[in-house]
């Protein structure tokens, strides 16, 4: 409690500096900032991961492109509250700007929750097209909803990597592999639907019970990303992963509207060019990450099933977007909007 009382006396002090260092003055009928400004920048990463390279590459590559006119202090592992509190908190502008699930902001914008269903993108590329503002409409659409509901809008996204789909003792090539077979699924309704469709039984467990409740046999199954897969030594107690990329995972990166209005014209571009450059950037991470988890859990004996191998991916799509559309009928028109995209 200290600490975080501690964390929030030192963001006032930034946030007070920020807003007399951003004094403004009007050129040709733009506002623009005349001194440099500093935003609080918080996420749920922990310090070394993913989420908090992307959080620091990102702050260095908006100072440069600023010219320096725009920093951020980056406030990683919750420092600042959980997700809901962060949420909040960008809502009210205590903190300026974060990053986290599209679902996140389900709450304010419900239709922002499609971007968290599965086989809503082709691939990863069309993953980060259709979730930036500058490639897609549909986002930019909803952004409006976003500045109504929440005082906030989404200026880029993060490309985490496909979540797939392991299972003990049986390979799967179709949903007939996984009918009535207890798999572990996220307590949220989308993931129940998901494994549904896939023809399975979505069994919640948290993740910190994964391995036990795969070593009992209370599931036999599970889906993550393989960076996950990897860290929590799931391959231990997992003989096959099928490369399904069910769900392509992305995160945005949404800021105050009003932090957003006080920064001039130029320098939102600026940030707005930083924030797509990142998302290409987290497309070769996840690349990298993944090929060089497959080739060292191949070689502890994990057998990778594609569609090289046999995989129907067509058939996994099908069953499940058809489960989708019939739990999930407000999304349809989305989904078909989202599948435009190029």
């Amino acid at each position: 409690m200290k600490k975080k009382i501690l964390v929030m006396l030192i963001i006032c002090v930034i946030t007070g500096f920020s807003a007399f260092a951003a004094g403004q003055q009007e050129a040709k009928g733009e506002m623009v900032q005349v001194e440099p400004i500093t935003l609080i920048y918080a996420h749920v990463g922990v310090e070394g991961a993913p989420q908090s390279r992307y959080a620091e590459e990102f702050s260095a590559l908006v100072n440069e492109k600023t010219e320096g006119r725009v920093s951020m202090k980056i406030f990683p592992n919750s420092q600042l509250g959980n997700v809901s509190e962060m949420v909040d908190s960008v809502k009210s502008g205590s903190v300026n700007i974060a990053h986290h699930d599209f679902a996140s902001l389900g709450q304010l914008v419900p239709e922002l929750s499609v971007f968290s269903a599965p086989f809503v993108f082709r691939d990863a590329e069309h993953a980060v097209m259709a979730s930036n503002p500058k490639t897609s409409p549909l986002l930019r659409d909803l952004n409006k909803k976003l500045i109504e509901a929440g005082k906030m809008r989404i200026i880029g996204s993060f490309y985490r990597g496909a979540r797939q789909l392991t299972t003990t003792d049986f390979p799967v090539y179709t949903p007939a592999d996984v009918a009535g077979k207890k798999i572990r699924g996220v307590p949220n309704k989308i993931w129940m639907t998901m494994l549904e469709g896939m023809g399975a039984i979505p069994t919640p467990v948290e993740f910190p019970e994964l391995p036990t409740a795969l070593m009992t046999g209370l599931v036999v199954g599970q889906e993550n990303p393989l960076t996950n897969i990897y860290a929590a030594k799931l391959y231990e107690v997992q003989d096959y992963v099928m490369l399904t990329s069910h769900m392509q995972s992305v995160l945005c990166t949404f800021i105050n509207e009003d932090t957003w209005q006080s920064i001039s014209e130029s320098d939102r571009a600026a940030i707005e060019d930083a924030a797509f450059e990142m998302s290409q950037r987290s497309l070769g991470w996840a690349e990298e990450a993944d090929g060089k988890i497959i080739d060292e859990l191949s070689a502890e004996g994990v057998t990778f099933i594609g569609e090289e191998e046999g995989l129907d991916l067509d058939a996994f799509r099908s069953q499940v977007l058809e489960k989708v559309n019939m739990e999930f009928p407000e999304w349809t028109d989305l989904i078909n909007q989202i599948s435009d995209i190029k």
